[in-house]
């Protein structure tokens, strides 16, 4: 594949991608607010851009194999815990942006549980073998990510216990 051609589903799919995203967290405003098929417009219309998003991954060949795709989600999860959420959390202290240091430190803390997760998936499917997994508690405030029963509070915001959603 040509480079600019490359480059530019590349581009594509990061757009698509953020509408999509962008698009579902606006549904969910617009239902907290009692728009209810304004909601579901967001909802239709974000299913539409990950329809997109979707096409340009699949012209990249980047939906390989079970192996490839744990192999390539741990590869992104490292790059974030040991540069991309490192260097964000110390441009957002110089600047004295406190509230993208948290969002930032909230991010690595998860991406390492993250990459715990697919290390282990990835052992297991390279026997060919199923991850065994229990219960996966998400922080709704947070994102943090756990196996098991979530604690009293979150260890990374301090919130509830009832702030999880369970998988």
């Amino acid at each position: 594949m040509k480079k600019v051609t490359e480059q530019s589903l590349k581009t594509a799919f990061s757009n698509e991608s953020q509408d999509n995203m962008r698009y579902l967290l606006f549904a969910e405003k617009a239902k907290e607010e009692g728009f209810n098929n304004l909601a579901r417009l967001f909802q239709s219309i974000a299913y539409a851009e990950r329809v997109h998003a979707k096409k340009y991954l699949q012209c990249l060949n980047d939906i390989g194999i079970s192996q490839d795709n744990l192999q390539t989600a741990l590869a992104a999860e490292k790059f974030q815990i040991e540069e991309l959420f490192p260097s964000f959390f110390q441009v957002a202290g110089l600047q004295n942006e406190v509230e993208a240091q948290i969002g930032f430190n909230c991010s690595l803390e998860t991406e390492q549980v993250h990459a715990m997760l697919f290390t282990r998936a990835l052992e297991n499917v390279q026997q060919g073998k199923d991850i065994i997994l229990g219960n996966i508690h998400i922080c709704k405030s947070c994102g943090y990510t756990l196996e098991g029963e979530p604690p009293p509070t979150c260890p990374v915001c301090g919130l509830a216990r009832d702030t999880f959603k369970s998988f």
